[in-house]
C-alpha cells in the first residue's frame, strides 16, 4: 500500500528544502531579480510544474520504473529517477545557463524520489510548485 505523503515527515522535510535553498542563494549573494509579473510567476510556479511532472515523473520515470533494470536503487534513488533527472536537467539547457540547468538535477532527484516513495504524482507536483514559486519570485526577472 502506498504511503500517504501528508502523513510522512520525510515529505515535509523535502518541502522545507526549497526555502532553505532560496535562503542559501540569498546568503551567498545571488542577485534578487524578482518579483516577476503575476502571470509569469503563476505560469512558472503552477502550470509548468504540473506539466513537467506529468511528462517526466508520470510518463518517463513511471515507464522506466516498469523495467527491472531501472528499478534498482542507489542510496534510495531509483535508476529510473536518475535517468529521468538527467534528461530533465538537460531540457533546462533550453531556457537556463548551463550551471543553473545542471543544478536542476538535484531538485529533480527529490521530485523523482517523492514519485517513487508515494507512487503518486501529487507530492512531486507540490514539491516542484513550491520550489519553483520561491526560485521564480526571487531569481527570475520580469521582462
Amino acid at each position: 500500500m502506498p504511503r500517504l505523503f501528508w502523513r510522512d515527515a520525510a515529505f515535509y522535510a523535502t518541502l522545507l528544502a526549497g526555502p532553505v535553498c532560496w535562503l542559501c542563494l540569498l546568503l551567498i549573494g545571488q542577485p534578487v531579480l524578482g518579483p516577476p509579473e503575476l502571470l509569469v510567476w503563476l505560469k512558472l510556479s503552477l502550470l509548468m510544474p504540473v506539466l513537467e511532472e506529468i511528462v517526466f515523473r508520470g510518463g518517463l520515470q513511471a515507464g522506466l520504473h516498469s523495467r527491472v533494470l531501472f528499478q534498482r536503487h542507489i542510496v534510495g534513488i531509483s535508476l529510473a529517477n536518475v535517468f529521468t533527472s538527467v534528461l530533465f536537467a538537460s531540457m533546462h539547457l533550453i531556457s537556463q545557463p548551463p550551471l543553473w540547468a545542471a543544478l536542476v538535477f538535484i531538485p529533480s532527484l527529490v521530485f523523482g524520489w517523492a514519485r517513487d516513495r508515494y507512487i503518486n504524482l501529487m507530492p512531486s507536483i507540490l514539491l516542484h510548485a513550491v520550489y519553483n514559486a520561491g526560485f521564480v519570485w526571487f531569481f527570475v526577472a520580469s521582462s
